[in-house]
């Protein structure tokens, strides 16, 4: 889930970011559940109860469900609708471009992350989009290991995208990542392209969720009459890729994936730190 938000940066300690990887490996869990229960005939509203019986099971909370009136555990977005859907009776289709984005929270401590699922059998193009906006995820938290300032994850990410072959991709400007930690979302606001603005200094405490959303057309966007979903204007299909990070002294830690990030940021050289209890 995206917002635009402005205040003080929350720097966590190391039993508070153990905590954020308590909710994370939960999460990990109930999106592995919920993306392998998306198919075709399935209703969004299934896969939310999917969801919710997972993070309920190890007694977690969702940060989603009640959030500013939020009637659900997960946004379902499907094809043109970027974020913030709100599962219902809508019957899933093959080829459908499905974002499942969730979050929960454990003693307090919040984690975010989605991912893009395609139903069925996948349009080559849809399956691009979702690949190349997942890996664009990868090369902005790879970026944050060697990144002063908070400003190189959205240059990392607009870089990465722009030097692919084949139909120009566009970066959706409107929602941005976040910081997470004791609330979903708080400062800093994360860009996933290049501003000319370097934004606040990296330092360790500091815990980001990157969440690159790319479209296949025009990046300008509306909200639906639910007043939660944004769709494209031109009904492009997107797709969206997020993990919540954490910044140790040692590095940086994937708090969102089972490994900490490990097999997908060896490919960059970079090996996550995870605090030891």
């Amino acid at each position: 889930m995206s917002f635009i938000r402005s205040s003080k940066i929350e720097y966590k300690s190391n039993p508070q970011i153990l905590k954020m990887r308590e909710a994370g490996l939960i999460l990990a869990e109930a999106l592995d559940a919920t993306v392998a229960a998306a198919a075709v005939g399935k209703t969004t509203a299934e896969l939310d109860q999917v969801f919710e019986s997972v993070i309920t099971r190890h007694n977690a909370t969702s940060n989603f469900k009640g959030y500013h009136g939020f009637p659900a555990t997960i946004c379902a977005s499907v094809n043109e609708e970027v974020v913030h859907g709100i599962p219902g009776e809508r019957v899933l289709q093959d080829g459908d471009v499905l974002k499942i984005d969730g979050g929960c929270i454990v003693d307090g401590w919040h984690a975010d992350s989605a991912r893009t699922v395609i139903v069925g059998t996948p349009d080559p193009e849809d399956q691009r989009l979702s690949d190349i906006t997942e890996e664009a995820m990868w090369r902005g938290i790879a970026a944050l290991a060697e990144a002063r300032f908070v400003g190189e994850i959205g240059e990392a990410i607009d870089d990465f995208v722009s030097e692919q072959d084949g139909s120009r991709l566009g970066i959706l400007e409107d929602y941005v990542g976040h910081g997470i930690g004791s609330e979903m979302h708080m400062p800093p606001d994360v860009l996933n392209y290049r501003s000319g603005h370097r934004g606040p200094r990296v330092k360790p405490g500091m815990c980001l969720a990157i969440e690159p959303m790319l479209v296949r057309g025009g990046i300008e966007t509306a909200v639906l009459e639910d007043d939660w979903t944004i769709v494209t204007t031109d009904r492009g299909r997107a797709s969206q890729w997020e993990h919540t990070v954490a910044v140790t002294p040692a590095g940086i830690w994937v708090l969102t994936a089972h490994d900490g990030g490990a097999e997908r940021l060896a490919k960059y050289g970079v090996t996550p730190s995870p605090i030891i209890p």
